[in-house]
């Protein structure tokens, strides 16, 4: 198969979109975003807060949070309680009208430990001890906000087109080494061998399952708290899209990787070892299905709220992906790949910012990384907050704004700078020239995967 016949034509059109994508990425959008509230007045006292009411006062809950940690910190624990107090019995006890109607166990539990907070300040609890406590309590706010906002449209459009992007491009890159290792069997009239790759490859399926669960489990015994170690899973992830994001770069990867395998399935028909050909078969697929994981973990974890979303989005792709698989191998693989995989970057450079952006947030709500509100800034509801990743901090936006200027400046590299610079020089006329493709046309031409 050949995946493209003609280098990148519109790299500024490419860039653009790019831009884009990451500014949406951003959440610099939508009539969800609001100014930030000052510090609204307790509905409380007249005993009609709403819905809206309670969000608003959950703002001011989390600032006077960060401010007892940051006056615990500098040693000034009166102060520290007195901030305590004011931000329960001032502006959370207004969230507790709508929210015990919602879910009254969470309502007990957050007062219970703001109570907690209070008494440990008050017995000259460590400060590591209050800070522990403290991080609790921000879960425990952001899911009074989840109880309190509705889900809209956007984020679970944006999740479950992220799961969907995960589940099929991952997919399709393990269907394409299939086929190319099936195609090579067939080519070599070695075909009794095709039922220990695939049984390879269904070893692999039930090892990505695996793993999914595995982290969890893993995550159940180190000690850390879980926001650390979510924070730790997405930015593992950021670091994999990133790479992953550049797909002309990724396919020289894979042809190499595919010309590896080949050899390696060389080798086991030659001396008939079906052990190595269902290894090369595991190991093909396993390969795509280790990175599905923690993708799909990292989407979970930034997801709450929103997991019907995210498994819609894995279903859809994986029916999606079926298909694709069926027309590959019925077609002889004849599918405008190059078409999905062009567009699917700039989706991956949008998820890879949105993750970073809430690996940020954990840090942030662990306390092992500072927060710096930006006042003013727009304000997400939390699930759009989730699916994009942009809170208005310093510290997140500075982050996503750092990672979008790379990727928007390794597009410009990728289609602009360096094709020109790939170009051949012109000779005199009368000596015999031959035609020299650039890098990125070559690896844009090359039928590795599927021939």
């Amino acid at each position: 198969m050949n995946l493209s016949t003609n280098p990148v034509r519109r790299p500024w059109a490419i860039t653009a979109a790019v831009a884009l994508a990451l500014l949406v990425a951003l959440g610099l959008f939508g009539s969800n975003a609001g100014a930030s509230p000052a510090s609204p007045a307790s509905p409380a006292q007249s005993g009609q807060a709403t819905r809206d009411d309670a969000v608003a006062q959950l703002q001011t809950v989390r600032k006077s949070i960060d401010t007892t940690l940051a006056l615990l910190k500098e040693g000034k624990r009166d102060e520290a309680l007195v901030v305590a107090r004011s931000g329960y019995l001032d502006h959370f006890e207004a969230v507790e009208i709508p929210l015990r109607a919602a879910a009254p166990e969470l309502t007990l539990t957050a007062e219970e430990k703001f109570a907690e907070i209070r008494t440990s300040i008050k017995l000259e609890a460590s400060t590591d001890v209050i800070r522990g406590q403290i991080v609790d309590l921000r879960g425990l706010v952001d899911d009074a906000e989840r109880q309190l906002t509705a889900k809209g449209l956007g984020a679970p459009t944006l999740v479950f087109g992220q799961a969907f992007l995960i589940m099929f491009r991952e997919g399709l890159e393990a269907v394409l080494l299939l086929s190319a290792l099936l195609g090579y069997l067939e080519a070599t009239k070695n075909t009794q061998y095709r039922k220990h790759i695939i049984g390879g490859v269904g070893l692999a399926v039930v090892a990505t399952i695996g793993t999914f669960f595995a982290v969890d489990a893993v995550f159940a015994v180190l000690p850390f708290g879980r926001e650390v170690l979510e924070a730790v899973v997405a930015l593992v992830a950021v670091a994999l899209l990133f790479y992953v994001s550049f797909w002309l770069i990724a396919r020289l990867e894979q042809r190499r990787w595919m010309e590896f395998l080949r050899a390696k399935v060389w080798t086991a028909v030659s001396v008939g070892s079906a052990t190595s050909l269902m290894l090369i078969g595991f190991t093909s697929v396993y390969r795509e299905g280790f990175e599905t994981a923690l993708f799909f973990q990292a989407l979970n974890s930034f997801g709450k709220g929103l997991g019907a979303y995210v498994a819609a989005g894995a279903i859809t792709g994986g029916v999606a992906l079926a298909i694709v698989a069926f027309f590959i191998f019925k077609l002889g693989r004849k599918l405008p790949i190059r078409v999905f995989m062009s567009g699917a970057v700039v989706l991956i450079m949008a998820t890879s910012v949105a993750f970073l952006g809430n690996a940020i947030r954990s840090l942030q709500e662990a306390d092992k990384l500072g927060l710096t509100p930006l006042n003013g800034w727009p304000r997400l509801s939390i699930f759009l907050a989730q699916a994009t990743g942009y809170y208005p901090t310093m510290q997140s936006v500075l982050a996503q704004a750092l990672l979008s200027a790379l990727y928007i400046g390794g597009a410009i590299y990728m289609f602009v700078i360096r094709p020109r610079r790939s170009r051949p020089t012109p000779k005199p006329a009368g000596e015999d020239t031959a035609p020299v493709a650039d890098d990125a046309a070559a690896a844009d031409t090359v039928p590795a995967l599927a021939n």
